[in-house]
């Protein structure tokens, strides 16, 4: 299915948490679950808000290599990668973007999840890169 045919669908994400475990403290958001290509493929496309304390996590059974890009996506947010083990290694802000060609994002290093919050969120919620991510499923 094409992104756009599945947002104007409404393709449906299953719910879930992200905990997000820093050396002081741990920080609980709700997010959306991006496991299938066509999930991934449509991500926060076409969304003109995200709720505090909210997100979508990507979520891969192996490493992949990629980019993320902000096309038809209205809401700045910032992205943190992480590998096999959990562990961020990397945080990058987007700036949205409704129309090719758009900006990409590229961790630079195989990931297994990435997840999309609101831009500057990870900063105030004083996560960095160390901090460990769990996902749980609703």
């Amino acid at each position: 299915m094409l992104p756009v045919a599945a947002a104007l669908l409404g393709l449906a994400f299953p719910h879930g948490h992200a905990i997000l475990r820093t050396p002081t403290r741990s920080v609980s958001v709700k997010v959306e679950l991006a496991r299938t290509l066509a999930q991934k493929e449509q991500g926060l496309m076409y969304r003109r808000a995200l709720a505090h304390h909210a997100g979508m996590a990507f979520l891969w059974d192996a490493p992949v290599r990629g980019s993320f890009t902000m096309k038809n996506t209205s809401i700045p947010l910032s992205i943190a990668f992480w590998g096999r083990r959990g562990r961020i290694f990397r945080i990058l802000d987007m700036a949205p973007c409704r129309a090719a060609p758009c900006a990409t994002y590229d961790p630079r290093a195989p990931f297994t999840g990435a997840l999309e919050v609101n831009r500057g969120a990870f900063r105030r919620w004083g996560v960095r890169t160390g901090a460990r991510v769990e996902i749980r499923t609703d």
